[in-house]
């Protein structure tokens, strides 16, 4: 029972950029703040390179692998749900791509369990129309542009019928049930905006990258909806 504990702690801390408490750590497994300590120093000993620190809290070491662990019941329908959903809304790059994950969590996972992986009669469906037809059209280059942080031009088409020409920095795409948002700083504007992805007309790159700057990322922009 401690070993499934002390890998479930190691899964809590993979994948987190910040460091979290011994209490937050305590009420996700359900144990005590105690209990955490001493298994800390478990994990430690066991050459885990944590990183700990009073009032901060615990984190891993970057680059440190850990190898797959077990999924249960509904961390699989989790994962099933995400990647039918992804492939019923993204574009075909990114529907492909969720095909090929779903494979390989289902390679990863054991034969017996990847076949009853393949299986599950979990479902999502996309209704398609013109609007996410459009929108489709531009997922790529949007994606391609946030992860290279390549200024865009922009040929925007608001609910108005008002058009603009705008340079933007993309910042973050957004999946709601009926539309794709982008996320933009709008260097004309200075300021943050959202734009539907199907009222883009046309996008050009403008041949120039973007550096993170405070106030200016997505990160600042979802402070401001609180």
């Amino acid at each position: 029972m401690r070993t499934l504990r002390l890998f479930a702690l190691l899964d809590h801390l993979r994948g987190r950029t910040e460091p979290v408490s011994a209490e937050m750590l305590a009420q996700e497994l359900q144990v005590s703040v105690r209990t955490i300590y001493r298994d800390m120093v478990t994990l430690q000993a066991m050459g885990a390179p944590l990183r700990g620190e009073a009032g901060i809290g615990y984190q891993l070491e970057k680059g440190y692998f850990l190898p797959p662990l077990h999924f249960d019941p509904d961390e699989l329908d989790a994962l099933m749900l995400g990647t039918r959903l992804i492939a019923s809304r993204g574009d075909e790059a990114l529907a492909a791509a969720a095909r090929r994950v779903s494979a390989k969590i289902s390679a990863a996972i054991g034969y017996d369990k990847g076949e009853a992986y393949t299986r599950l009669p979990l479902r999502a469906v996309a209704r398609q129309n013109s609007e996410s037809d459009k929108a489709s059209g531009h997922l790529t280059i949007l994606r391609t542009a946030l992860r290279d942080k390549a200024v865009l031009n922009i040929t925007y088409c608001d609910l108005e019928n008002k058009r603009s020409q705008r340079s933007v920095r993309p910042l973050g795409l957004t999946m709601f049930e009926q539309v794709w948002l982008l996320t933009v700083w709008c260097e004309g504007r200075m300021d943050f905006r959202n734009l539907r992805a199907d009222r883009i007309e046309a996008i050009q790159l403008a041949d120039r990258v973007f550096q993170d700057e405070k106030g200016k990322r997505f990160e600042d922009y979802l402070k401001t909806l609180a």
